[in-house]
């Protein structure tokens, strides 16, 4: 169906609806689109103030993303139900009439996007909200090397992190600026990764980057990447971005981080040649023997924390103690990703 066909119908819907008698203050006049989902169709509304509603059906233990409450939109998780069914949306309004409009083309939008792919509608909904919204962004910085190599590192964890939960997401806490990288509040992850890198010796950056959660776990994953030709194989920084979007279940709460962390996605085409080799990725279990400076040490050994700023580096060269077998880090990422839900 074209651009000019959905918004036709978008219209042709919420015309009939307001023409039905106003409801009461909490109810919504509702009609199903032609546009089916695996949650149930699509539908349009409209309120007893005559605001226009978009609601997307969703499972009823989905997350709707926050943040979206402004003066003109509204996104919000709303159940309804009549005598027959009961059903869970994403509730997108429109609570400025002369925005109408646009709302329409908006709405238009998402129908289209949603109805090439069924099967994620919510996905749909935020990408089509996404796209909008790089309509107003503006160019940046480019990250440097160093900067693409850690995000880099970081997003390999990630995405093993997705594989287990779609959700897991919400466990990347580097790009808000926590002391670790990925974190339950119990168990926590720092990737440190370096390209071409001669032995593993990490830079640590404060005395409490090593120091584990209160009665919990840290592992610190060491990932040495090679820098590659565009033609010289490897996995390209915009692909793995792009399949880090395709596992998790909201692409626009990991572009908001990949934002914080200074990688807008409209601005791919910076990195497009951008591609790495992974050499080696080892966890290690952060030990009480694991080499390292901390707050904590300091205090057992009774010497007061005066000292700010601090960065060394670290030598993980040779036999580590605390050194992860591929199995435990199954096990390591199950465990972690199991206490997210």
């Amino acid at each position: 169906m074209s651009e000019p066909a959905w918004n036709k119908l978008v219209e042709e819907h919420w015309t009939a609806l307001e023409a039905r008698p106003t409801t009461g203050e909490h109810r919504l006049r509702v009609s199903h689109l032609p546009v089916v989902t695996g949650e149930g169709p699509i539908a349009v509304a409209v309120d007893h103030e005559g605001h226009h509603h978009l609601l997307v059906p969703v499972n009823s233990r989905t997350k709707v993303r926050s943040g979206l409450d402004g003066p003109v939109l509204r996104l919000r998780k709303r159940p309804l139900e009549d005598e027959e069914t009961y059903q869970t949306y994403a509730d997108l309004a429109c609570l400025r009439d002369d925005f109408a409009d646009l709302f329409t083309k908006l709405c238009a939008d998402v129908l289209s996007t949603v109805g090439a792919a069924p099967e994620h509608p919510v996905k749909g909904l935020y990408r089509v909200l996404d796209r909008w919204k790089a309509l107003f962004q503006t160019q940046g910085p480019a990250l440097g090397p160093e900067q693409l190599a850690g995000l880099f590192g970081e997003l390999l964890v990630l995405d093993r992190l997705l594989q287990r939960d779609p959700g897991a997401h919400r466990l990347w806490r580097g790009p808000k600026g926590h002391r670790h990288d990925f974190s339950t509040g119990l168990d926590a992850i720092e990737v440190k990764t370096a390209v071409d890198p001669s032995g593993r010796k990490p830079r640590i950056h404060g005395l409490d980057q090593l120091e584990p959660p209160p009665d919990g776990s840290l592992h610190l994953v060491w990932v040495g990447l090679h820098r590659m030709t565009a033609s010289g194989g490897g996995t390209g920084f915009v692909e793995l971005v792009e399949r880090t979007l395709r596992h998790c279940d909201d692409e626009s709460t990991v572009l908001g981080l990949l934002s914080e962390a200074g990688y807008r996605h409209f601005e791919a085409d910076r990195y497009r040649d951008v591609r790495f080799g992974v050499g080696e990725e080892t966890w290690f279990r952060v030990l009480p023997e694991f080499p390292g400076l901390t707050g904590g040490a300091l205090v057992a050994a009774g010497l007061p924390v005066s000292v700010l700023d601090v960065e060394y580096t670290i030598d993980l060269t040779g036999d580590v103690p605390g050194t992860v077998t591929p199995d435990e880090v199954s096990r390591v990422v199950e465990r972690i990703t199991q206490e997210s839900d």
